[in-house]
């Protein structure tokens, strides 16, 4: 793991609290359809180009001055500031949340903040100034929160704690016991910052509706409740706000087919810029349904469940922010997953501007998810035609109006077959805020035994000495379509085959990064919920998982893995060509949801015994 680095450098998240629409469900080929069972049909497709889309710099403003912060303009940022201050001239600097908070919401605050760790950081080394910190969330600690550094956990009473430094651009997660009192564990993730409280939302939204650039943009001032996206951190390039070195939110205004991003500087307190972006005309939603968060939440979020399918056995739970975590998975009766899950989504807008969201999907309430579960997970047998060859555990999420600009469906799948072969499977179906967007998803696995890693170089697997990360068009391809192995001391393990539009499910390939980090189990990278890690807007390898490499990279043979898989999707909506993408259209007289959605994920194929040729691609 990265040591804490004193420096402002990137991290963007994003949080979008949204009820759902019922969307249809989704064939092989993206368009519409119903639950039906995964057809597996071999679909030839390319990978769509890259380039960047024109843009219309006179759309572009940057604000150059911060608002007066006078108490009768701006009475909640006035108010705000105030307690920054006399927080600030406390021995103890950090400003504790307030509102409507529990008994032991506040105690597992009060006991976070005391402790002597949390300290060493509050103030600046040599001259001892005040470091502009603050609690951002207090939430019960669940299941799949629960590490081995805080197993006692399962019979206490424990919250997380969640903190921002804004000097440093860093995020502090303490893990509470109330009783006996403690702090249990403190995670420290540089570049990155928590979900924001909704005093945060309140003021960003005032300076909104304050600013003259706003009501001349739209032509009126906005009232608050029309702000799509209000608590979603974000970027905007060539500003402060750029690779997220200032905290920042962006409220979006939807106008027609159009959609107004203001992106608010909640560092300096200002409005940075606006970009407008074209949404298209979708129309409204063919449903509404009542979301059934209530027992989504007691039933997969609060608890495990455990899956025994076709001689797969695993455990499965909905997370607060890293999608649906399997764990414990056994394929007749031998390891091959510690857990897997989805960490981000890094979708971004613009690659002249770079800015745009990082999502998290997660449990329907109570978590930081931005696109959340609305049905419970799906098994669905996977099909060559009449023949079952495996199953699926599906699982979407979905904004409330989708497929309305500015509202997401998200679809992540575990796919597990007969002979051993399981493939993680994530895909966007839009619609989102614009129709030049790139989504980036991360997605975590950490093996269940200690192996080595190795990418085909074109006549043999060459092993990793150490940590590191490469692109998938910069490694050979095997005669078997692969281009990775992990194989432990015995023999056994897999191959990996990334996307390149060979999988039957409309892909046209991940172009994705692969990382490989050291599994630390003394130490939190990833085995409990993680804020979302990486940038909304980086167009290289710096999506998040890079900060698990320490700066001299530690050796990873026969030792216990974790990797990261980014995919890489270009969206698109040309009549004919649409992927990641979604639209509403009229069929007798109603408005029909119809589908481009894009998948990715790599399959990974079992090994034989050493002696079988293990060695062999």
């Amino acid at each position: 793991m990265k040591r804490l680095l004193y420096r402002l450098i990137s991290v963007s998240s994003a949080l979008i609290l949204l009820a759902a629409c019922q969307p249809q469900g989704l064939n092989s080929t993206g368009a519409q359809s119903t639950n039906s069972p995964i057809a597996i049909t071999p679909v030839v497709a390319t990978l769509p180009p890259l380039s960047p889309t024109a843009v219309d710099p006179g759309l572009l403003i940057v604000a150059t001055e911060s608002p007066q912060i006078d108490a009768i303009k701006y009475p909640k940022l006035y108010a705000y500031v105030q307690q920054i201050q006399q927080a600030l001239q406390q021995p103890n600097p950090i400003l504790l949340l307030s509102g409507d908070l529990s008994d032991e919401q506040k105690q597992a605050q009060n006991i976070a903040i005391s402790d002597p760790r949390l300290q060493q950081i509050t103030h600046e080394s040599k001259s001892q100034a005040s470091f502009r910190m603050e609690v951002f969330g207090i939430y019960p600690l669940r299941e799949s929160d629960i590490t081995e550094a805080t197993i006692v956990c399962r019979q206490a009473t424990c919250y997380r704690v969640e903190m921002y430094n804004y000097a440093l651009n860093l995020y502090l997660g303490a893990v509470v016991n109330l009783n006996p009192s403690g702090v249990l564990s403190i995670s420290e993730l540089p570049d990155t910052q928590p979900d924001v409280p909704q005093q945060l939302v309140d003021v960003a939204l005032e300076i909104v509706r304050n600013a003259p650039e706003v009501e001349q943009a739209l032509g009126y001032i906005p009232d608050s409740e029309q702000a799509l996206m209000a608590n979603t951190k974000t970027a905007l390039n060539r500003t402060r706000c750029e690779r997220s070195q200032h905290l920042c939110l962006a409220p979006t205004f939807v106008v027609g087919e159009r959609a107004l991003w203001t992106i608010v500087d909640l560092t300096d307190f200002r409005l940075v810029g606006l970009r407008w972006t074209t949404v298209g005309n979708a129309g409204p939603p063919l449903t509404e349904k009542q979301l059934i968060e209530d027992s989504i939440t007691r039933l997969y979020c609060d608890r495990s469940t455990t899956l025994e399918r076709a001689g797969w056995q695993m455990d499965y739970i909905l997370t607060g922010s890293d999608g649906l975590r399997i764990s414990n998975v056994l394929y007749r009766g031998t390891p091959i997953l510690e857990s897997a899950k989805l960490v981000d989504w890094h979708v971004s807008y613009s690659q002249t501007d770079g800015f745009g969201y990082s999502d998290a999907v997660g449990c329907p309430i109570f978590s930081q998810a931005a696109v959340i579960a609305v049905l419970p997970p799906q098994i669905k047998d996977i099909f060559d035609g009449d023949q079952v060859i495996g199953f699926a555990l599906e699982q979407e999420y979905w904004s409330e109006l989708w497929p309305l600009p500015c509202n997401y469906f998200y679809v992540q799948r575990y796919e597990f077959y007969l002979d051993g072969r399981f493939r993680p499977v994530v895909a966007s179906v839009g619609r989102g805020c614009g129709n030049d967007g790139t989504y980036r998803p991360v997605t975590r696995l950490a093996l269940a035994r200690e192996a080595t890693f190795a990418e085909w170089t074109g006549s043999d697997w060459k092993d990793w000495a150490n940590e590191g990360w490469k692109l998938q068009s910069e490694v050979s391809v095997a005669a078997d379509g692969s281009q990775y192995r992990v194989i432990d001391a015995a023999g056994q393990g897999f191959t990996i085959e990334p996307g390149r539009g060979q999988f039957g499910d409309g892909g046209r390939g991940d172009n994705s990064y692969i990382f490989v980090t050291l599994h630390h189990w003394d130490r939190d990278e990833g085995d409990s919920d993680m804020p979302t890690i990486g940038p909304c807007c980086n167009t290289d390898y710096q999506q998040g998982p890079e900060k698990f490499i320490d700066s001299t990279p530690e050796p990873i043979s026969n030792s216990a893995l974790v990797i990261w898989y980014v995919a890489q999707m270009k969206n698109d909506d040309t009549p004919g060509s649409q992927y990641c993408w979604a639209e509403a259209v009229v069929s007798n007289g109603v408005f029909t949801n119809k589908e481009y959605p894009c998948y990715s994920g790599p399959m990974f194929h079992p090994l034989k015994s050493a002696a079988s040729g293990a060695n062999q691609p």
